[in-house]
This record gives structure tokens, C-alpha cells and sequence, in this order.
């Protein structure tokens, strides 16, 4: 017997009743739905950046495949618009829509289940990479997730997916052995190398334009239970002495077992000063011997040591919590530059103090990430491109969501990020996307309308667009799935 689902509520629930015609679930079991008079709605709406929230006319807690197909069936039919909310990570606001229909996996599809024996995660789409890294580490295992583990598992995975584990076993995108994709036609569909294998090839990088994916399945690695991590601070007089290292480290190669992050920023008392996340994927001597010229330079601050392995994704939580208004805007980087280092140790300060009343925090952060790995996939065996370049990003927090405190926002990022461009070896404006997982603009219409490079989904692909693009017209010709740079389907 089909059931429904109803935007009137029953005990506190939306319960599948026959008033909006809408098919959920299988039978036994209720989906649940948040429209906007129902007393969890903005609970239901809320998201890490609390900017790229929207007033959605439904939000549907879906079970299954099964629910999925009805939900997208029912949007099509009422010409609502879509957004897909697994972890509600995305700083642009990709999960969520104004006035259209969310279909939020979060509540029903978080499961994850190992096999030991063939070292397999299978990951539900609406999972968070905290319940992941728990659940694998207690069979000896991780999988490459990202450094914040509040991060959802579907969009980090399907923009790429790049974390503490890159080095040793490439992306995310790189794991993702098989997939369970329910299309814009609301059909179910298995993709692995050999089931669909045009649109598994298409789900390792061209992010959420393809489909919603109900369940990942990752292919797991051994991993020690305890690594060392931790976070160094100098004062920005120390970058004279710390962009050799830098440098050095790149000219010679990072190893594999280790992955940092420099941050710009100011202090407390509004003092420039360079901060560094750092991991090594063994122990605290050994990392302390790896880092030893960071170490040597005495840091003002250094909380480094040896921790279980499921809590390094969550070392830099703090920082990053729920709820306040976020914008990034990324950039491919050649190298490290002393010059550009001082600029930003300069400027970032002096944008800070000027903006206070509207700033609550500006910083710039270089990755540095092992991508041999990465890069040793050839190009055009996943949708991702394989690019060397180090990875940086504008990173601002701001006081008030209004269009006041957006705009200078933006101009303050792109600031920074033309600070950081001036090397010659960069690629040229309109066509550097950065790590496109860090976009603050590509869902966003007024900020392509004021930047359209902000979208620019061809250079984000490169070589792999017009494929990707023939793609979109087998699988999504109507352009359903919109809301992550968008891909246009081929010309018929």
C-alpha cells in the first residue's frame, strides 16, 4: 500500500498521510517532513554556515531509496526546486533551497557499517565523517575523510575529497568503490567500475550534479590507532625564518604520512601570526623529528601530541562551530612566497582592526597536502582533475548575515586572494577555482551574478566538462540537480 506524505502535522511528526500525494517509504515505516509552520522547521533549516541557510517550503526526512525517488518525483511534479542536505557543510549553501523542497538524508540515512575482512565501509549519504572515523577505527581502519569531522560524508566525497589521509591513499573520490544513486527520474541505480560505470565516473569529482546518493561504499585502509597532532603558533616576525623551511619542504617533497596547514591570522590582541595545524600519521617522536625545524624556531604555543587517530578530524572543531556566517574563497597556489606572506602578515591585521564591528575573524590558510597519490591517477579516469598545485583559501568569519556584511566580506577575500596571486607561475583570473569544495559562491546568484567566474564549472573540470557534460544530458537533462557548480547538459 503506497503512503504519503503531509505537510499537516501529527504528534510533532509530519506523517505520510494522502494530502500531497507524495509516495514515501517502504511499508512499515514513515518518512517525516518539516514544512514551515511546524515547530522543528528551523531546526530543520539550520546549517554550519548559518548564511547559507534558506527558508525552504518542505523539508523531507527520507528513509530510503525508495523515499528519495517519491520526493523527487513529487518536487518535479510541482515545479519546486531541489537541494540535497547531507552533512549542510557546503559554506555556499548547496543543501539548502529558498521556497523548494530539501531532501535531508541527515536524520535517517547515518549509518555506517565495516567489513573487516574486505576492509568496505558502506556509509549512509546523510553520515558525517566523525561516524565514520569512529566506527572504522575500531576494526583497525579509516578512510580518507576531510579535517573537520563535522563535515558530511556526501559532499566532501563527491566534490573530491581531500584530507589527513590524501597523501597515503589519495581522495575520497579515489576510495569510493560503489555508489547507490537515485537519479532526476527517480530511478534507484547501483554505480561501481562495471554497473553504470559512465556515472560512477562522474560521481568521483562532479559533485552533486548527477544524482542523490543514498549509500557510499569505501574501500578502507589499516591504520595505527594513535597519530600525532597538534597546533604550533609563532608571531609573524617568525615567516623570515619559516617560508625556507616551507620552501624546502616542497622542493624535496612532503612525505606521505603528513599533512599541515598554515594559517595567517592575528592574535587576540590583534597581532599578525602564523598558525600550524599539523599531522603525522605515527608517533609523537616521530612527528616531533619530522617537524623539527618548525620545533626549533620555539613556537609561542605548542599543543602537538599523540592522539587516537578518531580525533584528529576534530582537533580544529572549535574553530569552526555551527551556526555563525562563513565565507571562503579558495585558490590553486604554485609555491610558498616570502613576499606574499608578508602582504598577507600585513594587510590581514589592518582589515581586521578597520573591520571589527563586522569581522569576527579574517585569515588566510595555505594546505599543504602530499598529491603524488592524487596525481598519479591518470587524468580522465574520475571526473576530478589531477592538479598538482598547494591549495589556499580566504577564510572570514562574519557578525551579521545581511547583504551589508556579505558584500564587504567578499571584497576583503578577493583582496587577499589577488595578494596571492601576483607569483607569475598562477593560473590566470577567472580560471583559478581553487578546491571547489571551499566555494562560498558557486550556489549563490547574486555573488555569479557580481563574479561569473565564480561558477566557472568549465575550469573547475577542465578536459573533463564536455564529457561531464554529455553526462548531465543522459542523466539530468532538465537540470534537477543544480546547486553545485553547475554543469550545462550537451547540446542535443
Amino acid at each position: 500500500m503506497p503512503r504519503q506524505i503531509s505537510v499537516a502535522p501529527v504528534d510533532g511528526q509530519f506523517h505520510a498521510r494522502s494530502e500531497c500525494e507524495l509516495g514515501l517509504g517502504s511499508a512499515g515505516d514513515w518518512a517525516t517532513s518539516s514544512p514551515p509552520d511546524s515547530p522543528d522547521y528551523e531546526k530543520a533549516i539550520a546549517r554550519w554556515a548559518a548564511n547559507s541557510q534558506r527558508r525552504a517550503a518542505v523539508v523531507a526526512f527520507v528513509k530510503d531509496a525508495d523515499d528519495v525517488s517519491a520526493a523527487l518525483k513529487y518536487a518535479r511534479e510541482h515545479k519546486l526546486p531541489i537541494a540535497v542536505k547531507g552533512g549542510g557543510h557546503n559554506p555556499a549553501g548547496a543543501s539548502s533551497v529558498e521556497g523548494g523542497l530539501v531532501i535531508d538524508l541527515s536524520r535517517y540515512l547515518r549509518g555506517v557499517r565495516v567489513d573487516g575482512e574486505k576492509r568496505l565501509g558502506y556509509v549512509g549519504g546523510g553520515a558525517l565523517w566523525k561516524d565514520v572515523d569512529e566506527t572504522a577505527i575500531k576494526y583497525g581502519l579509516a578512510g580518507v575523510g576531510g579535517t573537520v569531522n563535522h563535515t558530511g560524508v556526501g559532499g566532501l566525497t563527491l566534490g573530491g575529497g581531500r584530507g589527513y589521509l590524501t597523501g597515503e591513499h589519495g581522495l575520497a573520490a579515489d576510495n569510493l568503490v560503489q555508489a547507490t544513486v537515485i537519479t532526476a527520474d527517480g530511478s534507484i541505480l547501483t554505480a561501481n567500475k562495471t554497473e553504470n560505470p559512465d556515472l560512477f565516473w562522474a560521481l568521483r569529482g562532479g559533485g552533486s550534479n548527477f544524482g542523490v546518493v543514498t549509500e557510499f561504499v569505501f574501500q578502507l585502509h589499516p591504520q595505527r590507532s594513535t597519530v600525532f597532532a597538534g597546533s604550533i603558533i609563532f608571531t609573524g616576525f617568525a615567516v623570515d625564518k619559516l617560508t625556507p623551511i616551507l620552501a624546502e619542504k616542497i622542493n624535496k617533497g612532503l612525505d606521505p604520512k603528513e599533512c599541515f596547514m598554515q594559517v595567517i591570522s592575528v592574535d587576540p590582541a590583534g597581532n599578525p601570526c602564523i598558525v600550524f595545524v599539523v599531522f603525522w600519521n605515527g608517533s609523537e617522536e616521530e612527528g616531533r623529528a619530522h617537524y623539527k625545524a618548525f620545533f626549533d624556531l620555539k613556537p609561542v604555543v605548542d599543543t602537538c601530541r599523540e592522539i587516537p587517530y578518531e580525533t584528529v578530524n576534530s582537533i580544529t572543531n572549535a574553530g569552526v562551530a555551527h551556526g555563525r556566517n562563513y565565507y571562503m574563497k579558495p585558490t590553486y597556489l604554485s609555491r610558498p612566497d616570502l613576499n606574499v606572506a608578508k602582504q598577507l602578515l600585513e594587510r590581514i591585521p589592518i582589515l581586521a582592526a578597520t573591520h571589527k564591528d563586522a569581522l569576527e575573524e579574517v585569515a588566510f590558510i595555505f594546505e599543504y597536502l602530499p598529491l603524488e597519490k592524487v596525481c598519479s591517477v591518470p587524468d580522465g579516469e574520475t571526473a576530478y582533475i589531477r592538479d598538482p598545485r598547494l591549495n589556499g583559501v580566504a577564510n572570514i568569519v562574519f557578525r551579521e548575515n545581511t547583504p551589508e556584511h556579505l558584500k564587504l566580506t567578499r571584497q576583503i577575500a578577493s583582496e587577499l586572494i589577488a595578494i596571492t596571486q601576483t607569483l607569475p607561475e598562477n593560473a590566470a583570473k577567472g580560471s583559478n577555482t581553487g578546491y571547489g569544495n571551499y566555494n562560498s559562491d558557486q550556489a549563490d546568484p547574486t555573488a555569479i551574478e557580481e563574479a561569473p567566474e565564480a561558477n566557472n564549472a568549465q575550469a573547475l573540470f577542465g578536459t573533463n566538462y564536455p564529457r561531464l557534460a554529455e553526462l548531465k544530458k543522459k542523466y539530468d537533462p532538465d537540470m534537477v540537480f543544480s546547486k553545485w557548480f553547475t554543469i550545462a547538459p550537451a547540446a542535443k
